[in-house]
């Protein structure tokens, strides 16, 4: 194994056991590093300059790459070497200053109040159905994210203080409200996984064979609703998570408190809800003020023309 290699190794394994990264983010970290050294070729990265990371940038620009997957990298990297410099005398950090093509801004995808109630509206009493009934209403009542759903275990939701209590990135904790309507769902689902569950399975979710509900299944099945509620067939369980941000903060106007219960440690994260509060209420005012109908109107009367 070369140095940089090793080094590597190392620092991949601090993520995992140190900071208790996810599987998945740590082999992101490693894809990432992976594209570092073959940019940097038979340069020791002891020796790399900020002017050698711009250019591998600017490579990887060259390749198509979004500005927002050349930033991820460069986060990637500038950790790499946080840690190098921490642990191993890297005396500089060439990545600090270096930024990536400016990339443009993408808003989640979130679905409609009405949409939303369509696809939850699944009325069926058979166990699978019950549970995926289960698992949208939790979702768009408490924001969760996938990872965070599949890991819940029965005794994480407390129906009579109507929260969820949850693990998210970085193994933290936090204590979510979880709605009537959920609470409902998760109820009768309960009732069906007695039958259903392994003996000694921990799992909430429970597939038909017994064990823990995986990640892809309940994409699956999510798109699955979809199709037969007549929405968008390729609608991701992250889409709920964005419908529950953008539907609670155009009620409460709460920054704060959206940033709470999605678990993210900036608000900048949480502030790109504010957009899509924005567009609700561009809508309203294009729906419902005078002149903007009459400005539509116009234009409806030029186009005929």
């Amino acid at each position: 194994m070369t140095e940089a290699r090793a080094l590597q190794q190392g620092y991949l394994s601090y993520l995992a056991h140190e900071r208790r990264l996810a599987a998945h983010t740590t082999a992101n970290y490693r894809r990432d590093i992976d594209e570092l050294l073959a940019l940097a070729g038979d340069a020791a990265l002891a020796a790399l300059q900020p002017h050698q990371i711009r250019r591998f940038a600017g490579q990887l620009h060259a390749r198509g790459l979004s500005g927002r997957s050349i930033a991820r990298m460069l986060s990637a990297w500038r950790g790499f070497f946080h840690y190098l410099a921490r642990d191993h005398g890297f005396k500089n950090n060439p990545c600090v200053g270096v930024r990536a093509p400016k990339a443009a801004r993408r808003l989640p995808h979130a679905l409609s109040p009405d949409e939303t109630a369509r696809l939850l509206n699944i009325e069926e009493d058979d166990p699978l159905p019950l549970r995926d009934k289960a698992i949208c209403e939790l979702f768009y009542s408490s924001g969760l994210r996938l990872s965070e759903l599949v890991s819940l275990a029965p005794g994480d939701i407390d129906a009579t203080e109507g929260v969820v209590r949850v693990t998210g990135k970085g193994g933290k904790t936090r204590v979510v409200p979880v709605g009537r309507h959920a609470l409902a769902a998760i109820e009768n689902w309960l009732v069906a996984r007695a039958a259903l569950a392994s003996h000694g399975e921990g799992a909430l979710f429970v597939g038909k064979n017994g064990s823990r509900l995986g990640v892809r299944a309940v994409q699956l099945r999510l798109k699955h609703w979809a199709v037969k509620q007549g929405l968008d067939k390729s609608l991701h369980p992250h889409a709920l998570r964005h419908s529950f941000a953008s539907h609670v903060l155009q009620s409460s106007g709460d920054l704060r408190a959206v940033q709470e219960m999605l678990g993210h440690a900036s608000i900048s994260t949480t502030q790109v809800y504010t957009s899509l509060d924005f567009q609700h209420l561009a809508k309203v005012y294009d729906a419902a003020h005078p002149r903007a109908r009459r400005a539509r109107q116009a234009k409806s009367v030029r186009r005929e023309e």
